[in-house]
């Protein structure tokens, strides 16, 4: 049996934890999750707790570029994809 032809360029790889961790807004911006939820958290102030919900933006131009590199395929709106679509 012989090979099919490749043709046209070679598809990406998207690092899965990278894309798992970061979203792009609705206006681009790149925003991370905080770290620190996973556990050991009995002591923790449930205020302190409720600020680990929060997305925080990236600053750095470099670390932009190195998980947009990671994860070149990240669109806007991932979190939700129902939501845009009037689906439940």
């Amino acid at each position: 049996m012989t090979r099919k032809a490749r043709t046209g360029k070679f598809k990406l790889k998207t690092h899965k934890a990278t894309a798992k961790r970061f979203r792009l807004t609705g206006t681009g911006k790149l925003v991370r999750t905080k770290g620190g939820k996973g556990h050991l958290r009995r002591r923790t102030s449930k205020r302190t707790k409720a600020l680990f919900t929060e997305m925080v933006p990236v600053k750095g131009k470099r670390i932009q570029r190195r998980v947009m590199r990671l994860a070149p395929y990240l669109k806007k709106y991932k979190a939700n994809p129902n939501a845009r679509s009037g689906q439940s």
